[in-house]
């Protein structure tokens, strides 16, 4: 999803909502992308997309780019149309295992208008909001870039016209008993976390990190949730090894070193180099005392030889083990 800058509506007309239509189908067909779902609301919109050559951003670049410098000339405005960068959540496919992660993202985009009392209920049928891919689930044709089997079958409904019809009544319930709105529980896990899946899709989701190089882009193109949860696979991975290296238990770190101990510091500060995981986990992991000492303790050792010396020699046998 991307939403306009401040907040500013980025449809202001029909032609706005087709342009960006028109973009989307001509990325979806140089880019192979499969959309699910979508709704274009007043300042927002959002796609439930698929993109099997893993090219979301070279296509959203195109997409993002080159409605914005249409809607900039026909408005005669400049600078920026989108806020930021657009905000995208790997989505679990596999219906076997986590159709609700799917089902709940198809309902949430096709029911923003009814939340945003556009449609739906008192407002009339949810399937009159022009700008959303529903009114294609109630036909017998879709562009051909709109792919409804999924959906359905997240739904463990028939791929025809009946189970079409099914889905849509299911949504015009929702519109108008519940406004719109969703479970607390699917609420939740849309807004807490940077994937819908379980903890499987997950790893997978970290292992593809891996080998696409992560350590060096930490700044790029990767979200501040995936790295801290990269961090933390990594950190406990750091501290296992460490702990080995220097002969220690677990026991030790907990109870028998000083929060200060020049060992907790050398650990703490390649924690702090190679990974996103914030001072309060390695508080937590090290016993440090309390987090506001990690960055003070850290600045201390860098002065301190014994520290410097263990930090290169953790760092060689981190070197040795990659």
């Amino acid at each position: 999803m991307a939403r306009g800058d401040g907040g500013k509506f980025i449809f202001l007309d029909d032609a706005n909502r087709l342009l960006f239509l028109k973009w989307l189908s001509d990325v979806c067909e140089s880019h192979g992308w499969k959309v699910h779902a979508w709704v274009l609301m007043g300042n927002h919109f959002h796609l439930l997309l698929e993109t099997p050559e893993a090219n979301l951003a070279s296509g959203m670049k195109l997409l993002l780019g080159a409605f914005a410098q249409a809607w900039n000339r026909k408005h005669q405005r400049r600078g920026h149309v989108f806020q930021g960068r657009y905000k995208a959540i790997p989505v679990s496919g596999e219906l076997a295992s986590d159709g609700a992660q799917f089902r709940v993202v198809a309902d949430y985009i096709h029911l923003n208008p009814a939340r945003a009392k556009l449609a739906g209920g008192p407002h009339g049928p949810l399937i009159d909001y022009p700008w959303s891919s529903l009114k294609h689930y109630s036909r017998n044709r879709s562009p051909d870039w709109l792919v409804r089997d999924r959906v359905l079958a997240a739904f463990e409904l028939a791929k025809n016209g009946r189970g079409r019809r099914a889905y849509v009544k299911y949504l015009e319930e929702r519109a108008s008993n519940h406004r719109g709105t969703l479970s607390p529980e699917a609420m939740s896990a849309l807004r807490r976390g940077w994937y819908l899946g379980d903890e499987s899709f997950r790893d997978r989701l970290l292992a593809i990190a891996d080998t696409q190089g992560l350590k060096t882009r930490k700044r790029t193109s990767l979200t501040p949730e995936i790295l801290r949860s990269h961090g933390i696979t990594e950190a406990k991975k750091i501290i296992q090894k460490s702990f080995e290296e220097l002969e220690l238990t677990l026991d030790d770190k907990q109870e028998s070193l000083r929060k200060g101990d020049y060992r907790k510091v050398a650990i703490a500060t390649l924690l702090k180099s190679k990974t996103e995981v914030t001072n309060q986990w390695i508080t937590q992991q090290l016993k440090m005392g309390h987090e506001n000492s990690v960055n003070r303790l850290i600045r201390k050792g860098k002065d301190d030889s014994e520290t410097k010396k263990l930090v290169r020699r953790l760092n060689k046998m981190f070197k040795r083990v990659d």
